[in-house]
């Protein structure tokens, strides 16, 4: 067997732990594909004949790229590429390290369900460095001095990390908060559709005959806030949106589920939206503060 098919062929041995490792760290196939495919190209510009423990090796250069994808993450102050993307390019056509197509649903459903739904979540709350030290530490039993090494911080430092970590999951998502989670989600879905395609009737049967809707001094040209009190206000108010619904989304915003709108890419204004046990939304927030806006956790969520 020639060097590279046996390269080839130790890397897809590999390459389902990769990619497990990879969505637990980013939650998202795409993301993960590219990680999984980044380490291929690491491992084909390496003596991989002096590495001893390639599983090992291979698991921590997929943690670092996740890491520094973390880290870029929580840079942006724009939704960028997550948004006019949409989960788009896999991994060039033929390439080691590509995986199922994350365009497919049905891919991205089996991984969100081998991690569990609330438990992506509230990782998604964590930083990087709190996220990389609990999922690989708690979820794939690598030792904290490992995970330290690939920090760059100390053995005690990873602890401290991965702890708190813990606490934060324990506390967060109960299966009530994952029943909730995909109430919100489902009826914020309905909404989103209801409002682009400007079905009245839709919105109406959504909407609680005491629903309000507030906005903030930044929604309005006004400046000043906006209050809508009343099914029909409020779904005739959606209806005159639904141009800017073309360019709206599902996502997660401070652990809740919620719409954002950002053309071109940049972040202008989120709907917040409280959801009653029956379905029916009771109030929406829209924030336009671009302070509020940049302290706000985001995570795009697909249709």
């Amino acid at each position: 067997m020639a060097s590279n098919e046996w390269l080839v062929a130790a890397f897809e041995q590999h390459r389902g732990h990769l990619r497990a490792v990879a969505y637990r760290l980013l939650g998202s196939v795409t993301d993960a594909d590219d990680a999984v495919q980044d380490t291929w190209v690491r491992l084909t510009s390496t003596d991989a004949s002096g590495v001893e423990n390639l599983g090992g090796w291979l698991t921590t250069v997929v943690a670092r790229i996740s890491l520094n994808m973390l880290r870029a993450r929580r840079r942006e102050t724009l939704v960028g590429d997550a948004w006019s993307a949409a989960e788009g390019a896999a991994a060039a056509p033929g390439a080691v390290g590509s995986g199922s197509s994350a365009s497919d649903p049905e891919d991205e459903a089996v991984l969100a369900d081998s991690v569990g739904v609330a438990l992506l979540v509230v990782l998604d709350t964590l930083t990087p460095a709190e996220r990389l030290a609990f999922v690989l530490h708690d979820l794939f039993a690598i030792p904290f001095a490992e995970v330290a090494g690939i920090l760059g911080r100390s053995t005690e430092a990873t602890r401290q990390l991965a702890s708190r970590a813990r606490r934060r999951i324990r506390g967060a998502p109960s299966p009530d908060r994952a029943d909730d989670f995909a109430r919100q989600r489902e009826v914020a879905a309905a909404f989103l559709a209801a409002t682009r395609e400007g079905d009245f009737s839709a919105l109406v049967a959504l909407l609680d005959a005491d629903v309000t809707l507030t906005g903030d001094a930044f929604v309005a040209p006004s400046g000043r806030p906006v209050v809508l009190q009343g099914l029909d206000k409020v779904a005739r108010g959606a209806v005159a949106s639904s141009v800017r619904a073309e360019h709206s989304q599902l996502a997660l915003l401070d652990g809740s589920v919620g719409i954002v709108y950002a053309p071109a890419g940049r972040l202008q204004l989120v709907l917040l939206f409280a959801v009653s046990e029956a379905k029916k939304i009771t109030a929406i927030e829209v924030i336009a503060d671009q302070d509020r806006l940049r302290r706000m956790e985001l995570a795009i969520l697909p249709d």
